[in-house]
């Protein structure tokens, strides 16, 4: 166990790097960003100073070099070109809102995708099969923000407005550690605006595994057996289904934890999708660079774990 997980970590550094590498040679391809920085009113003589002053009068391996060194060294992932921030402090401010997002989000649609996909492969062609297939099509054929926008007009407009309730806040983020029943709160139509979406596609993937694994010979067996069609469903094949499950999620939560740009904008959630958002249009390389190595550092741990948790889904499954 050990050496496979030094072994994917050692991968995962090394994946790191090229993310780094890829991002900082897109963004200097596009030009001199100092020009950006410097205003209407810039002088020679004050682009030479914001040159020097975010470290772009050097080659471009030189700057590379200093970020890598910086980052190895002291953890720092440097500092916003616009408001000479630490790229620390801008992505761990954003970081509660989304990690509250992203994981609760996640809890939803698991909570509701797999029952729909279970009851749909356990009784295929009936009515909640259909119900069932249903309900992924509206998912999947419905984009985030239409959802969200609809789930505002519905539960907070027409609540507020014509029947005094405020039950749901319409935006805003407040941290669990200061009220966690208004964070519970804040966080409900995000959670389900992303949830919705997500659980249409999961509940499809659920039913389709489910079938192929109830189909199996060893289903055959234990039914044969005289076990219970739950203990057959449930205890055997459910934890086969749920390797392909395993695996998307472990897809899914790491790039929601690299920001969810759409959902925090519609609900203004101040998290690091916004704050990527932002540093992108305004040419900030530190915080885009930053952002995307979290992102795919999130991408990197999430994907161990899903091999990880492999071998305890499925005993055929060893860690090498």
């Amino acid at each position: 166990m050990a050496r496979f997980i030094l072994k994917r970590l050692t991968l995962g550094v090394v994946v790191l790097f090229v993310v780094s590498v890829a991002v900082f040679g897109i963004f200097f391809a596009g030009g001199d960003p100092a020009p950006r920085f410097c205003g209407k009113t810039c002088t020679p003589d004050r682009l030479a100073q914001v040159r020097h002053r975010l470290y772009l009068d050097h080659s471009l391996i030189a700057q590379y070099w200093h970020y890598l060194h910086s980052l190895i060294v002291d953890g720092n992932l440097g500092y916003s070109f616009a408001t000479q921030a630490s790229v620390n402090s801008i992505i761990s401010s954003g970081l509660p809102a989304t990690a509250s997002l992203a994981l609760g989000a996640a809890v939803v649609w698991l909570l509701a995708s797999i029952p729909i996909g279970i009851a749909a492969a356990t009784k295929p062609r009936s009515i909640r099969d259909r119900l069932a297939t249903v309900f992924a099509l509206v998912g999947l054929s419905m984009p985030t923000f239409l959802v969200g926008l609809l789930l505002l007009y519905v539960l907070f407009y027409q609540l507020t407005v014509h029947a005094g309730l405020h039950w749901f806040p319409p935006a805003g983020f407040v941290p669990i550690t200061r009220d966690p029943v208004q964070w519970f709160v804040h966080l409900i139509l995000p959670w389900f605006t992303l949830a919705f979406v997500t659980a249409a596609s999961y509940a499809r993937l659920t039913r389709g595994t489910m079938l192929e694994v109830l189909g199996e010979d060893y289903i055959r067996t234990a039914r044969a057996k005289g076990l219970s069609e739950r203990r057959v469903v449930y205890r055997h094949g459910l934890r086969s289904a749920l390797t392909p499950i395993v695996t998307l999620l472990g897809i899914d939560i790491g790039t929601l934890l690299g920001g969810t740009i759409v959902t925090e904008k519609l609900f203004g959630l101040q998290g690091i999708g916004q704050s990527a958002l932002n540093a992108q249009s305004q040419g900030d390389l530190p915080v885009v660079l930053g952002t995307v190595l979290v992102g795919a550092f999130f991408i990197v741990i999430a994907n161990i774990v899903v091999d990880i948790l492999y071998a305890v889904l499925d005993a055929r499954v060893r860690l090498s």
